[in-house]
């Protein structure tokens, strides 16, 4: 299968097309590597480097004709988001209805959307499931479910299928430590310098966190299926900042202590997303926390050797 994965050169999206080629299909990919980096290109994907809020990504979707579109290109950053709302909302508003357009321009049969668990807001119950209530409490939430919104509508005009995927925390293989990366990457790279990292808040606060391999599974597994749903991708398991800060503490036999610092604008307290819905249609989680935590280490020891 033709397959167009935006944002193939970062986390989410490179572990996604190594998997997809391994798995037989011709993969290309739309970067423009402002968080994304080229070393992290599959060899075997034909590479356009290319921002997706430019038109010019009408002329690739012309060239490449792709059945399928993975869109991963996204601001992900919440303080960015609160800091900079229209470079947020112009990169993941505009930029995915940028690429709606080029699919309906060139019959693309179906969009894989990476959402979020900050697309809820502040949970009324726990764990929470795809019928709970949407209301983010950060523009980064609200940038990450307006397109949601785009691709119900583009779909229902223009006769193409989604899967919407809203992930709880990601972590693992080449997740950037640098700036906003995920908790678990700014732990590990502290701890392997010999830095405390931060925590904001009091550490009590929960998510649900979920390994990239198993991200990529749940990515692959709606490639031919589950057309026009919404479905959460996650552990359903919550561990509180404190007790993830001892997990990794302790794996790396570090004697480096954390410093607590006021809670952040557009932090929620908990966060754990009910995956009945995903389950239900062959998806299970391989990874416990400490399975995953060990094989992101070694990828961080590894990454510190070769520097």
């Amino acid at each position: 299968m033709k397959v167009l994965v935006t944002g193939g050169c970062g986390f989410i999206g490179s572990n996604t097309v190594d998997s997809l080629i391994q798995n037989g299909h011709d993969v290309v990919v739309i970067d423009n590597l402002s968080t994304g980096y080229k070393e992290n290109l599959n060899k075997n994907a034909k590479f356009y480097l290319e921002d997706i809020n430019n038109k010019n990504i009408d002329k690739i979707f012309e060239i490449e004709k792709p059945e399928v579109v993975y869109h991963f290109a996204a601001q992900i950053d919440i303080q960015l988001s609160v800091k900079d709302p229209i470079l947020d909302a112009k990169n993941n508003i505009l930029g995915t209805i940028n690429v709606l357009d080029s699919m309906k321009n060139h019959n693309v049969k179906k969009i894989i959307y990476s959402s979020s668990a900050a697309v809820y807001g502040v949970p009324n119950y726990l764990p929470i499931d795809e019928k709970h209530s949407t209301e983010p409490i950060s523009f980064y939430g609200i940038s990450k479910l307006t397109p949601e919104l785009y691709i119900k509508n583009y779909s229902n005009l223009y006769n193409f299928k989604y899967s919407i995927l809203r992930y709880a925390n990601a972590y693992g293989i080449r997740q950037d430590a640098k700036g906003e990366g995920g908790v678990i990457a700014i732990f590990i790279n502290k701890l392997l310098n010999n830095e405390s990292p931060r925590i904001f808040g009091d550490g009590t606060q929960t998510r649900d966190f979920i390994f990239i391999k198993d991200i990529v599974n749940a990515n692959l597994s709606v490639l031919d299926s589950s057309d026009n749903t919404i479905l959460n991708v996650s552990n359903n398991i919550s561990i509180d900042i404190n007790k993830l800060f001892r997990e990794i503490k302790d794996i790396l036999n570090s004697n480096v202590n954390v410093i607590y610092e006021d809670k952040r604008a557009g932090d929620i307290k908990d966060s754990v997303l009910d995956n009945t819905l995903i389950k239900n249609i062959g998806f299970e989680p391989k990874y416990n926390l400490r399975r995953g935590l060990e094989e992101t280490i070694e990828y961080y020891k590894n990454i510190k050797k070769d520097v």
